[in-house]
């Protein structure tokens, strides 16, 4: 075997392992997109004000309605 056939068969299989590489690193990069992209659309169902809808609230909600209106008839302009 010559020097030159022993290049070109290095060269061969340089270009061959590139080649596996690239395709391995485009199946992880599909794979963690997808991955990005279920996990962004699993935040989107989230309430915009999740505040207003936490439980025990209803007596504070009340006594503060009640303050304002009270206020507001006392303080007519």
């Amino acid at each position: 075997m010559t020097i030159n056939e022993m290049l070109i068969q290095g060269n061969v299989l340089n270009l061959f392992i590139m080649g596996i590489i690239f395709v391995i690193m485009i199946i992880l990069i599909s794979i963690i997109g997808n991955g990005i992209a279920a996990r962004s659309a699993g935040d989107k169902e989230q309430p915009a004000a999740p505040s207003i809808q936490r439980a025990g609230n209803d007596a504070v909600t009340a006594a503060i309605s009640a303050a304002v209106n009270e206020h507001r008839k006392n303080n007519k302009s």
